[in-house]
């Protein structure tokens, strides 16, 4: 019977959003940011994230998620730009010359 796991795809808040641990889920919602995007950062660098039991849930201290936040508020760092990055106006128009 194929069970739904739509519920490890999505931010969910968590029931006390200043908890000890919270699992991955939960701290994307806090951090409003991608869970995709979380889980990769997570693997790139472990010492962000805790383990509960072995190869279990994916969890996160309130130091850990302060550093995450530390890490997503640098910037980019594949291009060094904020994120989100800054929209730029359209170039004006010159006027046309009048011909007489």
């Amino acid at each position: 019977m194929p069970r739904d796991k739509s519920q490890y795809h999505r931010p969910q808040p968590p029931a006390d959003p200043n908890q000890e641990y919270m699992t991955v889920q939960e701290t994307a919602y806090v951090l409003k940011c991608g869970l995709k995007w979380l889980r990769e950062l997570l693997r790139a660098r472990p010492e962000l994230c805790g383990r509960n039991g072995e190869r279990g849930r994916i969890v996160t201290d309130r130091e850990q998620r302060a550093a995450i936040h530390a890490v997503r508020s640098a910037g980019d760092p594949r291009t060094g730009r904020s994120i989100p990055r800054q929209r730029r106006r359209p170039a004006a128009r010159k006027p046309a010359l009048a011909t007489t």
